[in-house]
């Protein structure tokens, strides 16, 4: 018989000593709960991901003292199974130690290193290739981390008949991970009869956001047991004969409210951990803005959130209610401060040159309400909060230094109409315990506008949300061309022609945009990474 606990922790990148003190404080409950060992993630002493760091001698040198530190620290407890930069002759590794007695008793370096998507790994890590095994209460324990999992070959080839694997991460979220990592894991069960102890990190880390959901995966592939998702967990398993016994946890969201919760956990641990003591934004009466509204509040609290309605002569009374209704609703200060007088004086600076019209005009006003939330932020030291989303960002429908100017853009991830479905949800679950739903119904109904000009909607200039994003998704995500979007039906020739236009067009304002939080499998940024100057132009040729 072996008990082991799975400790999901929130760590945070270069905080070496707030790491090393939130991993002994788990340790000492795994040990109190009877724990022969405790497995925590993957470079859990430096936070994940360090990125960069590692090039630095003096950050490898100090996260090897945090280990020792460590050690000492548990010295009395349970055995420790923990994430940490290595140093070896053949160089800097992604690396994994067991701790037991105040010493490292044994060392284990990932083998593969991703190099895709979000993950870089091969510019700071040299790769491992041997497999480590290590004697828990007489049972041995094969040691792994996160990528070494996803694919046939080493360690997992030497782990055959060993009867536990750990296998230590930093897996970050996106739709539809869950099942993807379940299907990797039931793969190496089968190859080696083992259990695996999926251990993964949760918290916000920039724009990734870890959702934890570690769990333990039987010999046949069965799902035995499940931590929470996007909280800490400690998950204390016991292994005898063949058999696991765990306390019950919560069932796993849904979407979509597994996207919200990721929403939210990313924009709190993004404040929090830089250091901001609040946010500001600008709230609209729209959609986009009364969402990220509701996740601020929901991750930081009333208090923390400081709204403002920025009225021009275009914004209708309707919208500046909704504003209103919206703060009421969620408790927030609010702030309502016409911009037309401002918008004047501009229009009469710049009428030598006849600037202020058209486009020009309404962009001005978008950036003028982008001065007056970033004076606030460098007055109260609060974080603006960007309120844009993926469909708008994608075909550039967002002003620079207007409405993109922030320091975060919780929702940048978030198509239009999974906005709308997050709204609708977020309701729901208000209505659920009995509470005020936070979004008013005229919000959830009225039709997208920007109201730059008279009358503006945004299918003046943009296609319904619902036939845009499909392309947006096919073309960015799936990387597909526009012959291939056209001939699987997703839209008519000119349509996708001129999205990806558009798409094209905006790489430039992009690149300049604040982080938000990575909620799909590609997200603008460091998933897709596009020249600016760029002459490729893709055609349709049937």
């Amino acid at each position: 018989m072996v008990r082991i606990a799975l400790g999901q922790l929130n760590t945070t990148v270069g905080d070496l000593d707030g790491n090393v003190d939130r991993l002994t404080d788990a340790a000492r409950r795994a040990t109190a709960a009877g724990a022969d060992a405790v497995v925590f993630t993957e470079l859990a002493i430096t936070g994940y991901p360090p990125e960069d760091l590692v090039l630095r001698s003096s950050f490898v040198t100090d996260n090897l003292h945090a280990l020792h530190r460590l050690a000492a620290a548990t010295a009395d407890g349970c055995d420790v199974i923990v994430g940490f930069v290595d140093r070896t002759n053949a160089g800097v590794h992604n690396a994994a130690s067991v701790l037991h007695g105040g010493e490292v008793r044994a060392r284990y370096a990932k083998c593969k290193l991703p190099n895709y998507g979000v993950f870089d790994e091969r510019r700071t890590f040299a790769a491992g290739a041997d497999a480590t095994v290590t004697d828990v209460a007489g049972t041995a324990v094969g040691i792994s981390i996160c990528e070494d999992a996803w694919s046939t070959g080493p360690p997992f080839d030497d782990y055959r008949g060993v009867p536990i694997v750990a296998n230590l991460n930093g897996s970050p979220y996106h739709r539809g991970k869950s099942d993807e990592r379940l299907d990797v894991l039931r793969a190496r069960a089968a190859e080696t009869g083992a259990w695996i102890l999926y251990v993964n990190a949760v918290g916000g880390q920039d724009e990734l956001v870890f959702d934890g959901g570690s769990l333990v995966v039987a010999p046949d592939g069965s799902v035995a047991c499940r931590a929470a998702r996007f909280e800490e967990d400690l998950l204390v398993v016991t292994i005898d004969d063949g058999e696991l016994q765990a306390d019950e946890r919560p069932p796993w969201p849904d979407e979509p409210e597994d996207v919200y919760r990721a929403l939210q956990l990313g924009t709190g641990d993004y404040v929090r951990k830089n250091g901001f003591t609040g946010v500001v934004l600008g709230l609209s009466g729209g959609i986009d803005s009364a969402l990220v509204a509701t996740i601020a509040v929901d991750a930081l609290g009333a208090d923390a959130v400081h709204a403002r309605g920025m009225p021009s002569m275009h914004s209708s009374q309707g919208s500046l209610d909704d504003a209103v209704e919206v703060a009421r609703r969620l408790g927030v200060a609010f702030h309502k401060v016409p911009i037309t007088d401002v918008y004047r004086a501009y229009e009469a600076q710049l009428a030598s040159d006849d600037v202020v019209q058209g486009l020009a005009a309404e962009n001005l006003q978008a950036r003028i309400r982008g001065n007056d939330l970033m004076a606030l932020s460098n007055r109260f030291g609060w974080l603006v909060l960007a309120t844009g989303n993926k469909s708008e960002y994608a075909v550039g429908y967002s002003t620079l230094y207007g409405d993109m100017a922030g320091g975060f853009a919780p929702i940048k991830d978030v198509p239009k109409t999974l906005v709308y479905d997050l709204c609708r949800w977020r309701n729901e679950a208000a209505r659920a315990t009995g509470a005020e739903p936070p979004i008013p119904d005229a919000v959830l109904d009225k039709p997208p506008s920007a109201e730059l000009r008279p009358d503006q909607r945004d299918t003046d200039s943009l296609p319904p949300y619902e036939e845009l994003y499909p392309i947006i998704e096919a073309y960015v995500e799936d990387d597909l061309g526009i012959d291939a979007i056209v001939s699987a039906g997703i839209g008519a020739p000119d349509l996708v022609t001129r999205v990806a236009a558009m798409i094209d067009h905006a790489e430039y304002k992009r690149r300049q945009s604040a982080p938000g939080v990575k909620i799909t499998p590609k997200a603008f940024g460091r998933d897709r990474r596009l020249p600016i100057t760029n002459r490729y132009v893709d055609r349709y040729d049937r």
